[in-house]
């Protein structure tokens, strides 16, 4: 069980009834605005200067970096409770999601929504294949794959980076890792992208049955997968997944089944929002971008800097499993905590001057993975991979430049661009 020291209190929220319209509008601009979803960054400030910890229709909602990080740290919080979510999108998609969580509700779920004892075990047994050591030791298949990417951009002299190279790469590595054939890669990354939408609060009927059904889809398409590895093991994460023991236990098929989503769903949207975020970071601050260039030892620390900027993973969120009392309120269990991961990622109290973005900047923890036992199990490999990514743009081409608007989804959860031209000059 973590230690939980009691994180900053804050006012009631009734003494204030400007305050709770000010936070009221904020959290609507950064879930259902225009302005939101191009930047939520002054909604974000906006809602931490009025309501730090905001008691709100969809739950209780914390926007400083040390209350988000003891809620994701707090045993008393957790993600094994299945609800229907807010109706931040409307009843209708509030019951069209109590019914899918019913049709669902034997289906083995991935670590990601575990508590423990089931997400230690399920965790442990996966946690091997990315061993910083691993991940290492994938970086000349990373290079190779993300080289194939590249190729593209370089023959056309540009394009949408997002479609020739943020989307196709991440889902190429996790498939080389899984063991997926090469062919189907495109099928996988298109029911990757649908059934992600899953995650977001605001996603309506049409969206949530696109969901449900590119969820099944990658189902049965890895039961097939999963029966070909059992017959033919190859050297891969799946016929890994099946040998895995800890202690005489092992992860049955369901299990396997639920973690090779995950590490599609987790793995690949959050690397390819990094590519295109870090991409539009370093467009809108030339500077940096030219300080990477003639540096470019400072990949690491830009990694870090895009991933605290812009992050790939906006926001997450537990329930209450227990009776507790923390940030000032009472919970009752099944009660919504929400952690704005993109507003802790921008306190002023942790990082100096927030909305500059620096690639020199000295980087403490930020809160992009999230924390405590959900903390990313691909977060060395999501750095990895931008770094190579970044790394190889500024070795293979002499000049990137902006070619048209970038356009990002309608997307809170996983924020990132749907649309990034650009044009290069190869070297």
């Amino acid at each position: 069980m973590v230690t939980y020291a009691e994180p900053m209190a804050t006012s009631d929220p009734s003494n204030d009834p400007a305050a709770e319209r000010v936070a009221a509008e904020a959290l609507s601009g950064i879930f259902l605005s225009d302005e939101g979803l191009a930047d939520p960054k002054p909604f974000f400030k906006q809602l931490r200067n009025a309501r730090p910890i905001y008691s709100s229709p969809i739950g209780v909602v914390l926007s400083r970096f040390e209350d988000c990080r003891h809620l994701l740290r707090d045993n008393r919080f957790g993600n094994g409770t299945r609800q229907p979510g807010s109706d931040l999108a409307g009843p209708e998609a509030v019951a069209y999601r109590r019914e899918m969580l019913k049709r669902r509700a034997d289906e083995p779920r991935s670590m990601l929504f575990l508590d423990p004892p089931d997400h230690t075990r399920q965790r442990s047994l996966v946690s091997r294949a990315f061993t910083p050591r691993r991940i290492a030791e994938l970086r000349p298949a990373i290079a190779t794959l993300l080289d194939e990417s590249l190729d593209e951009v370089a023959e056309a002299g540009g394009g949408d980076l997002m479609q020739l190279v943020a989307q196709p790469f991440p889902v190429s590595v996790i498939s080389h890792m899984l063991g997926v054939p090469s062919a189907d890669w495109p099928r996988i990354r298109e029911l990757v992208h649908d059934a992600s939408m899953s995650l977001e609060p605001t996603a309506n009927v049409e969206e949530l049955t696109a969901a449900e059904a590119a969820s099944i889809q990658m189902s049965s398409y890895f039961t097939e997968l999963l029966a070909e590895r059992r017959r033919r093991p190859t050297d891969d994460l799946i016929s890994a997944l099946v040998e895995a023991r800890e202690q005489d236990d092992r992860l049955d098929d369901g299990e396997i089944l639920a973690v090779a989503s995950l590490l599609f769903g987790a793995g690949a949207e959050t690397t390819t929002n990094l590519i295109g975020n870090g991409m539009n970071a370093l467009f809108t601050h030339p500077e940096q971008m030219a300080n990477l260039r003639t540096e470019p030892d400072l990949v690491s620390s830009a990694i870090e800097e895009m991933l605290r900027f812009d992050s790939p993973v906006q926001i997450d969120g537990r329930s209450c499993l227990e009776p507790a009392d923390a940030f000032g309120r009472s919970f009752q269990p099944g009660d919504r905590v929400i952690a704005l991961l993109g507003a802790a990622n921008h306190d002023p109290e942790v990082f100096e001057d927030p909305g500059n973005f620096d690639i020199r900047r000295p980087n403490p923890s930020i809160m992009s993975f999230a924390s405590g036992i959900h903390y990313c199990l691909g977060a060395n490999l999501a750095r990895v991979e931008g770094e190579e990514f970044f790394s190889a743009l500024f070795r293979r081409f002499s000049s990137i430049e902006p070619a048209g608007e970038r356009i990002y989804r309608r997307r809170t959860v996983l924020r990132g661009l749907a649309e990034c031209p650009i044009s290069v000059t190869a070297v």
